[in-house]
């Protein structure tokens, strides 16, 4: 998850403040509609997210510890 791209694709300025040897200090803003569209595109990635390692740790789990019949 990339939070300056999300940040980008709502409608948010994502400004380049100052560089100090390799780090790179930024800010963002927008308006309070394009804040709210972050949020909400936030809320879809991260349960995406979620939901893609709780799969993942249900199939590992199941691998695991196999049943007995």
């Amino acid at each position: 998850m990339n939070l300056l791209e999300i940040a980008r694709e709502s409608g948010m300025a994502v400004i380049l403040d100052g560089r100090i040897g390799r780090e790179e200090y930024q800010s963002v803003c927008g308006s309070l509609a394009a804040l709210e569209r972050f949020a909400d595109a936030l809320r879809i990635v991260t349960a995406s997210e979620n939901a893609t390692r709780s799969d993942r740790d249900n199939g590992d789990t199941a691998l695991a510890h196999p049943r007995r019949r």
